[in-house]
């Protein structure tokens, strides 16, 4: 026999042997990557991945927890989910995903626990428990102060006033606001107005290109993204008119210029406003005391009759409460409906206007001015007045002392009551939006009605409209 036949031989041997091999390795892993297919269909699905923000989810609403795992999922129900501390939630489910987003901010300094009960993968398997626990940190806030050594001065805060830090600074600063990444401040130099938009840390400064030369007022930002939007009126008015009182918007985000909302009908000068939460949509008080919901565009506005003054609309929420003729209504801004807001009872003064606390049935936050029988002004006291109408009192504030704003925290956790001690001798300074020279900010928690702090400073950042 020859060796070449030999090897030839061999050669097959071999090539059988490994075929045999591979075959016998290939089922053991087709065995095992059966099994453990078996044994993840049997154990239901299991998290692989969470995605939470806490930072993000304590300054606005829209955070989410989206936890992702090992199967394609059944659409999840939100009576599935429970959320500690409770607050308001919508759920979604996409493939091996589900997603809980969170409508209002969340309480900060915070332990909360998200549990998802009878996941279930598609097809087959059992229900399966998901939790996820997180904790939100303290919240901060900016606050400004007129007059500091160094010029107007906003402020970077803790709650309790310990550790300021100083990130922007400026001769004549009339108002500013703060968006989800920037400051956007409104300043005057000489008789000129400027809007500077920089970023949260006061850096990259840059305009937001004014209409021409004059007077913005009003300035707001909407609770979450980057729309601002203020008031402005021309330098000169005259008897051949000119634009005054006039509807702006814009993006802190980009350098688009910042388009006038056109109104229809009667006069269009706008005494006050308000970005509708969650939406592309504006709350208008015109100059005849027009009330308008209108878009940015504004030539479709929605009349929704008359009033007197816009008090506020709760974050997450379509309902504004606003002052007409007949008394202080709540107003739905999705159908139009509307209803007085309840009345305080056992009031301990005269009821002032009411801020929304967001939250379904979270009542509102008032001051009660305690006037004696010859028309004296004693005291002020700032409450909680719940939906039945029930008075809780959250602060005690002097005869000598005037309060002159109550704002609420983004979760609804937190009271600020803009005080001007001794009254009689804190006289106002000459900006266009005069103000006492000396300023307090008293931070309360609802709940408890314990105080926090008493911050030097005027509008935190958490206020949604100036101080007036």
């Amino acid at each position: 026999m020859s060796t070449d036949s030999r090897r030839g031989r061999a050669r097959r041997r071999r090539g059988r042997g490994f075929v045999l091999a591979f075959a016998a390795v290939l089922g053991v892993l087709l065995l095992v990557g059966g099994v453990g297919g078996v044994v993840s269909v049997a154990q239901g699905p299991r998290v692989t991945d969470v995605q939470v923000d806490p930072d993000a989810a304590v300054a606005a609403s829209g955070a989410r927890v989206i936890l992702t795992t090992t199967q394609s999922l059944e659409d999840v129900d939100p009576a599935q989910v429970e959320v500690e501390p409770a607050t308001p939630f919508t759920v979604d489910t996409s493939g091996r995903s589900v997603g809980i987003r969170f409508t209002l901010p969340l309480r900060d300094d915070s332990d909360y626990r998200v549990t998802v009960r009878d996941v279930r993968g598609l097809g087959a398997g059992p229900g399966a428990t998901l939790t996820e626990t997180f904790r939100t940190p303290p919240l901060q806030a900016f606050l400004m102060q007129r007059g500091t050594a160094d010029g107007d001065t906003i402020f970077r805060t803790d709650l309790r006033g310990e550790a300021g830090l100083p990130v922007f600074t400026h001769e004549h600063i009339e108002d500013y606001r703060a968006t989800a990444n920037h400051l956007v401040v409104s300043v005057r130099e000489g008789d000129r107005a400027r809007v500077i938009v920089t970023d949260l840390d006061g850096q990259n400064a840059r305009d937001i290109a004014l209409p021409g030369p004059g007077f913005v007022s009003n300035l707001q930002s909407a609770d979450r993204g980057e729309r601002v939007g203020f008031t402005f009126s021309d330098a000169t008015l005259g008897a051949a008119g000119g634009r005054e009182s006039k509807l702006f918007t814009a993006s802190a985000g980009d350098d688009a210029p910042p388009v006038e909302v056109g109104l229809n009908g009667g006069d269009v000068r706008v005494a006050d406003w308000r970005f509708v939460p969650d939406t592309d949509s504006m709350l208008v008080l015109t100059f005849d005391s027009r009330l308008l919901l209108t878009d940015a565009e504004g030539g479709n506005a929605a009349p929704l009759g008359s009033a007197l003054s816009i008090d506020g609309i709760a974050r997450g929420s379509a309902v504004a409460i606003v002052e007409r003729l007949e008394g202080i209504r709540e107003i739905n801004l999705t159908d139009g409906s509307e209803e007085a807001l309840e009345e305080p009872v056992n009031p301990p003064g005269m009821a002032g206007r009411a801020t929304p606390v967001p939250g379904e049935g979270a009542g509102t936050i008032r001051s009660f001015a305690d006037i004696d029988a010859g028309g004296a002004y004693r005291a002020t006291t700032i409450g909680h007045v719940d939906t039945e109408g029930a008075v809780r009192p959250l602060l005690e504030v002097p005869g000598t002392d005037t309060v002159l704003q109550t704002c609420v925290s983004p979760s609804g956790r937190y009271a600020a009551v803009l005080i001007a001690p001794q009254a009689i001798d804190n006289p106002f300074d000459r900006y266009q939006l005069p103000l006492p020279g000396r300023l307090q900010t008293h931070l309360v928690e609802i709940d408890t009605g314990q105080e926090l702090a008493a911050l030097q400073g005027f509008d935190l950042s958490w206020c949604q409209v100036p101080p007036g």
